[in-house]
């Protein structure tokens, strides 16, 4: 990520020009360095708002908003059209949803679209994934090394479900993604890859992808079954989303295929305890399971941070010392620069979690057995990245929670 001035608006303007002045046919250029700028800053989302009198823009940093500027209302509505006809959605429906994917000639850019109708126009949210050729392989993804070395031997596998948990803005895309080009990569063409997703986020060559269409009668489900019968050897379910959807995956990983999916709980054991409310059988869920993975992003701390002792810091003794941010130039006054993953995993392979999975024992009771079982939880890796100084305690909670 670049260095750019603490103020991200006066940093923008600089590079865009006054854009009180604009005039229509400068339009397309304002775009480019809107997308360009958010993407040297490292943004991973840029939020066009309406407000009735102008365009408010705000880019996702580090998982957190920050303002940047505002468009006045004269120009607002060219820059959505702008931005519409570069996905190619329909410029005269503003009344409708619409989602797409922006053009891009640069190589590894994958852009998504989202525009929403709001009581003052439409609103909008680019969607800017990280470049495919910086995080190509499971080995890119700054995983924990123990994380990196299961998964890679998971990938190996010929059948089963692998799940990927967490919330939205967790990195599961990225992570799923990099999984199918680390396969792709080791079996040197060898393997089938199909995927089925709602859409298409992030094209991957080699890969036959496709996006579900309910309206045409192809939902997860419709499509699944008839992709089982494409003879894949490695499938990608974008997202598990419900019953019906769940009970194919698991069905279809026991006649030989290996699945990869994602699936929205908090946690490992948040994941198992949701399938089984959804109604899955326990014997389809033990048998089909091959490992869950959860993640989250804590914001790194900038080098500009500073050491504290003081026990108001400390989180009622939790820790002996602490890291806390400051803010400086180079990473805009937040105190924050990049970001960590943290990962757990949990192998239903472990004899008391597998018994438990048959049991449809709670969360609670699935947390304690995987803790007794060598699980190192979220908690865990945050708590150690907290000792180390390399994020601070109040991001580990705007992250987590307090325990």
């Amino acid at each position: 990520m670049s260095a750019v001035p603490v103020d991200l608006g006066e940093w923008f303007l600089q590079h865009a020009g006054d854009s009180s002045s604009l005039k229509a046919d400068q339009v397309p250029r304002l775009v480019d360095h809107i997308l360009s700028g958010a993407r040297s800053c490292g943004a991973s989302d840029i939020h066009l708002r309406p407000t009735g009198d102008g365009l408010e823009m705000r880019w996702r940093i580090d998982g957190v908003i920050q303002t940047v500027t505002s468009f006045p209302q004269l120009f607002a509505a060219n820059i959505i059209a702008r931005l519409k006809v570069l996905a190619n959605l329909l410029t005269y429906r503003v009344d409708v949803p619409q989602e797409g994917r922006l053009q891009s000639s640069i190589a590894g850019e994958e852009t998504r679209i989202s525009v929403f109708p709001t009581q003052f126009g439409e609103k909008v949210v680019i969607r800017l994934f990280a470049d495919s050729g910086r995080l190509e392989l499971i080995n890119d993804l700054d995983l924990p090394e123990d994380i990196v070395g299961k998964f890679n031997h998971l990938l190996e596998q010929t059948s089963g479900v692998i799940v990927l948990t967490g919330p939205a803005g967790s990195g599961k895309t990225t992570t799923i993604y990099a999984a199918m080009r680390e396969m792709l990569h080791k079996s040197a063409g060898e393997r089938s890859l199909v995927s089925l997703e709602d859409p298409v986020e992030v094209v991957v060559p080699h890969v036959d992808q496709t996006s579900a269409n309910p309206k045409a009668g192809m939902d997860m489900m419709t499509g699944l079954r008839s992709l089982v019968r494409q003879d894949p050897d490695v499938i990608m379910v974008g997202e598990i989303r419900d019953r019906e959807t769940a009970e194919t995956v698991f069905q279809a990983s026991l006649i030989g295929n290996l699945i990869l999916t994602t699936f929205h709980a908090g946690s490992c054991t948040r994941a198992l305890s949701r399938l089984s409310d959804m109604g899955i059988e326990p014997y389809l869920l033990r048998s089909g399971l091959l490992a869950v993975f959860s993640q989250r992003l804590l914001r790194a701390l900038c080098r500009c941070k500073k050491i504290s002792t003081d026990a108001s810091e400390l989180l009622s003794g939790q820790f002996e010392s602490v890291a806390l941010p400051v803010g400086c130039d180079v990473c805009r006054g937040t105190g924050y620069l990049g970001r960590k993953v943290l990962s757990e995993y949990l192998d239903p392979d472990w004899p008391e979690i597998s018994e438990a999975i048959l049991k449809r024992q709670d969360v609670k009771t699935l947390n304690e057995l995987a803790a007794e079982s060598g699980m190192i939880s979220l908690r865990d890796r945050a708590r150690t990245l907290v000792d180390e100084h390399i994020v601070s305690p109040q991001e580990m909670i705007r992250v987590l929670g307090a325990s």
